[in-house]
């Protein structure tokens, strides 16, 4: 039997909660409507599935697709990321994620355990 998984609770407490935050980013990136968050929210999607899969192609989409995320932040902001609530609740909780997925243990698990 082949099971795929949405989420996987035997990963590192790192990468579940990476997981979980790529799926609320984009439920948040879809409420946005801005058509470049749209698609780097599904491509964090695709991201979160490959690493509840522990596939190796899905740890580095979604690496890439959160910096991404940061840098599209800065260019639509600019400065204002800093002086204004929402995007710097944005750049929170984008580097959160980034934070997560970097971690030590969530690269070194991926880089044992995934295929």
């Amino acid at each position: 039997m082949n099971e795929h998984k949405f989420l996987n609770r035997s990963q590192p407490q790192t990468l579940y909660m990476a997981v979980i935050l790529c799926y609320l980013d984009v439920v948040f990136n879809l409420l946005n409507a801005s058509p470049a968050l749209i698609l780097v929210g599904f491509v964090l999607a695709v991201g979160a599935y490959g690493i509840a899969n522990e596939q190796k192609w899905g740890y580095t989409v979604a690496v890439g697709a959160s910096v991404l995320q940061i840098l599209l932040l800065f260019a639509w902001a600019g400065s204002a990321t800093f002086t204004e609530l929402g995007p710097l609740l944005d750049l929170i909780f984008y580097g959160a994620l980034v934070a997560l997925l970097l971690h030590p243990m969530s690269r070194d698990y991926q880089r044992i355990w995934f295929k």
